[in-house]
């Protein structure tokens, strides 16, 4: 597992297809604010209650400036069906090699029904990006529960 990233590192860049085969870059946010949350799996209860509720907040966060994107292992074509059935109304990326959730620390050892396994890390970062496209980690969040974690995040931001 790579460290853990924290408040003022560079946050690793990127390029993944979204839920439409489209490559989404970090560098694409320049001069933005971007919520960047990893989840384990599309069309689970847990992804899926935090899809929603992100979808829900979505206006508000943009009313403030934020970008909000979804990260999972799950391939596009997972994305795509998860998008329609849920209605989430924000781009999802597919990182199915998970150099991404890697790179930011949101794969590794985890607890599940007592037992450790590998996986994805529920985690959400805010990151800042420069007028030159890189990122600057202003949040970073693990292991957040999926229910509640978004109004948790408003709040915490003042959204």
């Amino acid at each position: 597992m790579t460290a853990r990233l924290t408040t003022g590192t560079t946050a690793p860049a990127f390029t993944l297809p979204d839920q439409n085969g489209e490559d989404v870059s970090l560098s694409d946010f320049a001069g933005r604010t971007v919520i960047l949350y990893f989840y384990p799996a599309a069309m689970t209860p847990g992804c899926t209650t935090q899809a929603v509720d992100f979808s829900e907040a979505l206006p508000s966060f943009q009313d403030e400036g934020y970008t909000v994107l979804g990260c999972s292992p799950d391939p596009v074509e997972k994305l795509a069906r998860f998008a329609a059935h849920s209605d989430i109304s924000f781009t999802l990326l597919a990182d199915p090699a998970k150099d991404v959730l890697n790179a930011y620390g949101a794969y590794g050892p985890r607890k599940l029904y007592g037992k450790e396994i590998e996986g994805v890390l529920r985690s959400t970062f805010v990151i800042d990006v420069d007028a030159d496209g890189k990122g600057v980690v202003r949040v970073a969040q693990y292991n957040v529960k999926a229910t509640g974690h978004v109004a948790k995040l408003r709040r915490e931001l003042g959204v």
